[in-house]
């Protein structure tokens, strides 16, 4: 019997100790130089019970569950700095707010909902100490982490080498405890002689325990599936690298990937391993040979980087230098003005204390009075009485001798400040990075775009600043975004303004100087975005709209012409109306366009509910350019003009042309009223105050204003004739690419249902 157990333990120690890593069993191990190896990137100690994460790096289990712990809190307190002192163990920051952003907006949940003590959220993205990177860990969490048993082996024998000395003491003595003589693998536990034979009594089951010499490396003999506990893992997944079960393979998340048997993957794994140590081993010397060229480059760094560090200094010492000369002479200069000013005003004191009764100038005149001899008298009162006419004059008009104000020694420093805020290492190699200006544009929200004239030495981040132009104040402060792209959204701007933007590289410590500044307006009022009414006056057969209904364009041509065939005197011409989805009953509002460069006409503008029911129950030609009295159009009466009591505002756009609708103080020339057609356009509605305004979107410059009722309901509204097409102008999402849901700015469409299928066309007679 006792045979039979050495012979068992023997083998439990064999495996335990040699079956997971049998190549290197003839190797020596160093345990101090693989010191580095066992330490774990969390908490920078030894690894306890190492968890393999997805991305192939060890983690102390204790470690992944207070990471957690610190990012839920995190999420919890907005990121704050108190999150992570409940956790001394690990020596890692707080997650910042950025790696919180991008987290959430992944959509994955973060321990969302779950108890203190739970570890199974739906789907868990774990910040990995090592490789800095966010790892899925799935819907298990770090219940689905396997423990590596192999680490945990290597880093127990690194422990015992390093503490030959101490004992493995007895578990179940009691005070004082034993040394252990052995340990049991079943039990976990350590015993000594007596405690084992108690524990372990003869004719039981735990007499068939395997037990090993004394150790704190517990290992179970077979390794289980994480996800299927009751499962042997058999298999191991190419695609995933990791092993795996039968019931992975069959309908779990493994189902689909390319799986081989766990003795081809140890032969393959162990052959790589041991071909790859080979092939270092033999490169020994050119390994050394490095060692000794970093060896030298950290020499020459060091003496590199004190060199740096004195030619800085010798810089700034010279600016300190200057500002102290510049302040030296600053303050004598003013403290001479100052005292020159302190001499004329006691002067001018000493002058005017003097015309006091029995003082000075005064006291000397009376005593002269008191002369008697009438020829002495004049002989000195001449003279006196001209300084008693000049003391009597200053007396009636005081001017103090020296201004008190110090106003024109004010040392104005704000560019040398603006300037000495931009010191940096500038380098010759980071090239200057360019704001695109057709990429970039403004609409609901600013979206900058920039590009780098070359595609070396790119920048590894970037510095976006903008300022918004202020009259009142000169010096506004410039606001910074660091960025890691090449564009950027920007919120909050305000309306009606003017901003400047401006872009710098950063690659290390180096930075590029800052781009070209780029001034860009933002509209008169918050962009909004629709799309086109396909219901209600919607003409399919010549108008023809995108699927996300932001683009129309009228397709004059076949249906035209089978028209105008039954026509035989006269012309026969149609104007197709499509209107935006979102109505506006109250606010002010702006919306933009494309009209394509080579459309023939079209009207532009907005229309209110009520207009929109009265154009579709009329009958007559009400849109001939002969009746229509903002058309621009001059082949009508020349004494038309526009109607500001109108519920509707159109003008009309053509032939690369814009038309102001006709006044009746305009002239009859109508050159005077066509204006170049903007590459965009944009209108501003304002229902508070009753006007519409058409801007030149790309510049923000208004072109024409006029008022509208806004009693009802008002809708942007579109018309096309021939060949024509308008494109809207898409809300900017808050990434570049992406689209976004629009906010509600006003009320929904109140139509009759049987006006939404009626198209809104009309013949034109002559």
């Amino acid at each position: 019997m006792h045979g039979r157990d050495t012979h068992r333990a023997r083998a439990a120690h064999a495996f335990t100790t040699h079956s997971c890593f049998s190549p290197l069993s003839d190797m020596k191990v160093a345990t101090k130089s693989i010191e580095r190896e066992l330490i774990c990137p969390a908490c920078k100690e030894l690894f306890t019970h190492p968890l393999i994460l997805p991305c192939q790096h060890n983690v102390c289990h204790k470690c992944v569950k207070e990471i957690l712990f610190t990012l839920e809190d995190s999420f919890a307190d907005g990121g704050s700095e108190s999150s992570n002192q409940s956790s001394p163990r690990i020596r890692i920051s707080s997650p910042s707010m950025d790696r919180i952003d991008r987290i959430s907006r992944s959509g994955f949940a973060v321990y969302t909902g779950r108890k203190r003590n739970s570890l199974t959220p739906r789907t868990t993205l774990f910040p990995c100490p090592g490789c800095q990177h966010d790892i899925d860990l799935g819907e298990r969490g770090i219940n689905g982490l396997f423990r590596n048993f192999t680490l945990e082996t290597i880093v127990e024998r690194h422990r015992q080498a390093a503490r030959a000395a101490i004992a493995i003491m007895c578990d179940f003595c009691k005070p004082p405890p034993q040394e252990s003589t052995k340990s049991c693998m079943d039990c976990s536990a350590s015993y000594c002689n007596e405690c084992f034979k108690v524990h372990h009594p003869w004719g039981t089951l735990k007499a068939q325990h395997e037990y090993v010499g004394p150790t704190t490396n517990f290992r179970p003999k077979i390794l289980m599936c994480p996800e299927h506990e009751m499962e042997r893992v058999n298999m191991y997944c190419e695609i995933c690298r990791r092993p795996v079960c039968h019931l992975c393979k069959l309908g779990g998340s493994h189902a689909n990937h390319r799986v081989t048997t766990m003795s081809t993957a140890y032969k393959t794994l162990k052959e790589k391993l041991s071909k790859d140590i080979e092939y270092l081993i033999s490169k020994e010397s050119q390994v050394k040979a490095h060692i000794s060229q970093l060896g030298l480059l950290l020499k020459e760094t060091e003496c590199n980087g004190e060199r740096a560090k004195e030619e800085a200094s010798q810089s700034f010492e010279k600016l300190i230098h200057v500002l102290e000369e510049k302040k030296s002479a600053a303050l004598r200069a003013i403290e001479a003005s100052k005292n020159i000013r302190l001499d004329k005003l006691r002067t001018q004191a000493e002058e005017y204390q003097g015309l006091l009764e029995n003082n000075g100038l005064v006291g000397y005149a009376q005593e002269v009075l008191k002369e008697t001899d009438q020829s002495c008298f004049v002989q000195t009162a001449k003279q006196l009485h001209v300084r008693i006419q000049k003391a009597t004059e200053s007396l009636k008009s005081f001017r103090p001798a020296a201004e008190s104000s110090f106003e024109d020694f004010v040392v104005d420093t704000a560019k040398q400040e603006q300037i000495l805020s931009d010191l940096s290492f500038y380098s010759n190699g980071l090239e200057i990075p360019e704001i695109n200006e057709e990429q970039s544009r403004i609409y609901n929200k600013a979206v900058i775009s920039w590009e780098s004239p070359g595609k070396t030495d790119a920048a590894d981040i970037y510095v976006l600043e903008y300022r918004k132009f202020n009259r009142e104040e000169e010096n506004v402060m410039w606001q910074e975004i660091e960025v890691c792209s090449k564009s950027k959204v920007i919120s909050d701007l305000d309306d009606d303004s003017s901003y400047a933007f401006r872009v710098r590289g950063y690659k290390g410590s180096i930075c590029s100087p800052w781009s070209k500044e780029v001034i860009l307006h933002t509209p008169p009022a918050p962009g909004i975005a629709f799309s086109y009414m396909h219901k209600c006056g919607y003409n399919s057969e010549r108008l023809l709209l995108n699927p996300r209904r932001t683009a129309v364009e009228s397709r004059a041509g076949f249906p035209l012409l089978l028209g105008a065939e039954r026509i035989q005197a006269g012309c026969y011409t149609t104007l197709d109306y499509i209107i935006g989805d979102t109505g506006i009953a109250k606010g002010k509002h702006f919306w933009a366009f494309r009209v394509e460069a080579y459309s023939y006409l079209v009207k532009v503008g907005v229309v209110s509910s009520a207009k929109i029911q009265k154009l579709f129950h009329n009958t007559h030609d009400v849109t001939s350019p002969r009746y229509e009295q903002d058309s621009g159009h001059d082949s009508g009466s020349e004494d038309a003009c526009f109607d500001s009591s109108q519920p509707f505002t159109l003008v009309t756009l053509g032939m690369k042309k814009f038309f102001i609708p006709k006044a009746a103080a305009d002239p009859k020339d109508a050159a005077s009223r066509v204006l170049p057609l903007p590459s965009c356009l944009g209108i501003c509605l304002d229902c508070d105050s009753g006007k519409v305004g058409f801007y030149d979107a790309g510049r923000m410059k208004c072109l024409y204003e006029c008022e509208v009722d806004c009693s009802g309901i008002m809708y942007p509204a579109f018309a096309l004739m021939g060949s024509a097409a308008i494109h809207l102008e898409e809300a900017i999402a808050a990434k570049p690419g992406n689209s976004s849901s629009s906010r509600v700015f006003c009320s929904s469409m109140q139509l009759p249902v049987q006006l939404l299928t009626m198209p809104i066309s009309f013949p034109k007679r002559g």
